[in-house]
């Protein structure tokens, strides 16, 4: 009698898991600076009345109000401590930004608006001093890309709602506020449905 032939079987390999490498972890971050306390008031006040009266307008959160330096986009999660010591190290160095006051609203981009900022003025260029030390650093680490336009500091205070459009119109005066800055700070950015929260990730101290 024929010996039964024995079950095939499948090589080691094929009998063994697959590893699977974990992909890295992005996360979206930008470099701010941070505003005082008074200011940040002074600014809910003057575009309440103004979302009020504008159905589009979505008002920013009091805690995302704040003056972006530059935004770095996605990046591996393993970039935050250098970038952290970057940032804190141009804080250092910056000492302080003094003498910044509110200036003009503005819609922006000017011909189809997304949303409502105010610009800044930056009376002694140490914000301006600051921000270009700060792109200088993050374009020779690889982490930036120059932009092509002007920097051009504000704060935005109000996004215009999903793809819809708002009336513009003239808008009243800024608060007359003077400042300094207060802190620099690398965030990131959580997105969601709601509109994006911010998470501080480290702060560099302004003198």
């Amino acid at each position: 009698m024929a010996d039964a032939a024995e079950p095939s079987r499948s090589p080691a390999s094929a009998r063994r898991p697959r590893r699977t490498e974990a992909a890295p972890s992005n996360v979206r971050l930008f470099v701010a600076l941070d505003l005082p306390e008074p200011v940040v008031d002074g600014l809910v006040a003057w575009r309440a009345p103004l979302v009020h009266e504008r159905d589009g307008l979505r008002a920013v959160p009091p805690a995302s109000l704040h003056v972006t330096l530059a935004f770095l986009g996605w990046k591996q999660e393993e970039s935050i401590a250098p970038l952290a010591e970057l940032v804190q190290g141009c804080a250092r160095e910056a000492g302080g930004v003094r003498s910044l006051a509110l200036g003009a609203a503005l819609w922006l981009p000017r011909r189809r608006p997304r949303v409502l900022a105010l610009a800044l003025e930056d009376r002694h260029g140490q914000l301006g001093g600051l921000q270009e030390r700060l792109v200088e650093r993050l374009v020779a680490g690889g982490w930036h890309e120059r932009e092509g336009r002007p920097y051009l500091p504000h704060v935005t205070v109000a996004r215009v709602r999903g793809g819809g459009t708002v009336r513009t119109g003239e808008l009243p005066a800024p608060p007359g506020l003077a400042f300094d800055g207060a802190a620099v700070v690398l965030y990131r950015s959580h997105l969601s449905g709601a509109g994006a929260e911010y998470e501080a990730l480290a702060v560099g101290r302004l003198a």
